[in-house]
């Protein structure tokens, strides 16, 4: 007779995120402004340059920049 070996499952252990990503995640949130100042600045943005389609990533992307510094 042959032996057979009962299969064992193997817990994959937990992702690990290092301390400091995880700090700088949850801070670089909390600093963020909200989204609607973001969506009023990325729409004067839009407004700014002609109301152009296509770029509204890069308004976004400008508005969050702008507001995150103060401006």
């Amino acid at each position: 007779m042959a032996r057979t070996h009962a299969k064992t499952s193997h817990p994959t252990p937990p992702q690990h995120i290092p301390e400091t990503s995880a700090r700088n995640a949850s801070a670089s949130h909390r600093n963020s402004p909200p989204h609607e100042q973001i969506a009023k600045r990325a729409y004067e943005i839009f407004l700014a340059r002609g109301g152009g389609h296509g770029r509204h990533q890069d308004d976004w992307a400008q508005a969050e920049r702008e507001l995150k510094l103060g401006r």
